[in-house]
C-alpha cells in the first residue's frame, strides 16, 4: 500500500517538473525569423545543396576520380567522365566529369562525398529552396552546381597560352 502511495507522488513530482519547464519556456521572448523578407543566417557547417567549386583559373576542380560517387550511401550521385584535350581543358588533371548529376530526391546530405573528393571539388553550400512539386527537377546537373568562374580567371585554357 505503501509503495503505491510513494508511485503516486513520484508522478506528481515528475508532472511538476514537466510542467515549470514548459511554463519557464513559454514566458521566454519568442525568436521570429524574418525569413522571406530577410536572409535566414547559417551556422558554416550548414549542409545545404552542393556547389562544385573551381580553381583560381576558372577551372573545374573536379578530375571525375568518382570517389564521391563511391562514398555516397544513397547512390545518388552520377559521373560520366572524358578526357581532356591539348586544345581545350576543363578541369586541372587528365580527365573531367563530362557529366555530374546529383538526384536530390535520394540524398540524404550527409556530407561524405565532401569528405572523400581528394581536390575538394565538391562541397556544400548554403542553398536550400530545392522543394519543388515535379521530381525531375530535383535531378541537379553540373551546370547548376558549379560555382561562377572566378574575377579575372582566364577561362577556357588554351593549351598554347602561358599560365
Amino acid at each position: 500500500m505503501s509503495s503505491k502511495i510513494g508511485d503516486a507522488f513520484k508522478s506528481v513530482g515528475s508532472i511538476a517538473k514537466g510542467m515549470t519547464i514548459t511554463f519557464g519556456e513559454m514566458m521566454n521572448p519568442t525568436i521570429t525569423e524574418l525569413y522571406p523578407d530577410a536572409p535566414p543566417n547559417f551556422q558554416e557547417r550548414y549542409r545545404g545543396v552542393h556547389v562544385l567549386q573551381r580553381d583560381e583559373n576558372g577551372l573545374e576542380k573536379c578530375v571525375a576520380c568518382f570517389l564521391c560517387a563511391a562514398a555516397c550511401p544513397a547512390d545518388c550521385i552520377y559521373i560520366e567522365a572524358a578526357e581532356n584535350t591539348d586544345k581545350l581543358r576543363i578541369s586541372g588533371g587528365e580527365r573531367y566529369a563530362k557529366v555530374y548529376n546529383i538526384d536530390y530526391t535520394r540524398c540524404i546530405f550527409c556530407g561524405y562525398c565532401v569528405e572523400a573528393c581528394p581536390t575538394d571539388a565538391i562541397t556544400h553550400g548554403h542553398g536550400f529552396e530545392i522543394a519543388s512539386y515535379n521530381t525531375s527537377t530535383l535531378i541537379y546537373r553540373k551546370e547548376q552546381m558549379l560555382a561562377p568562374i572566378p574575377e579575372g580567371a582566364e577561362f577556357p585554357l588554351k593549351a598554347d597560352s602561358p599560365s
